[in-house]
């Protein structure tokens, strides 16, 4: 578990998870919400895909990310901590 929390902790990734949590997105749209450059998400994302946080679709030319049902019960689970602070 130690792991899957030290990637999640990493704060663009997290951030990017964030986004991911509200609706599927592709490179393009990841970084006009992040401001991150193309290299810094698709690494990111990568390791989101390795680790089955995220998950991939090819529409036309583009490739949507979204959250996996074990990324999305992350990420819930971190923004429930958060708000009952």
């Amino acid at each position: 578990m130690a792991p899957l929390l030290k990637l999640v902790a990493e704060e663009s990734r997290l951030k990017l998870l964030c986004v991911l949590n509200r609706k599927e997105h592709c490179v393009f749209e990841l970084m006009e919400h992040t401001k991150y450059s193309q290299s810094l998400i698709s690494h990111h994302l990568r390791d989101l895909k390795d680790s089955s946080l995220i998950k991939d679709k090819k529409i036309g030319r583009r490739v949507y990310y979204s959250l996996t049902p074990l990324g999305k019960t992350i990420i819930d689970s971190l923004l429930q901590v958060q708000n009952s602070k």
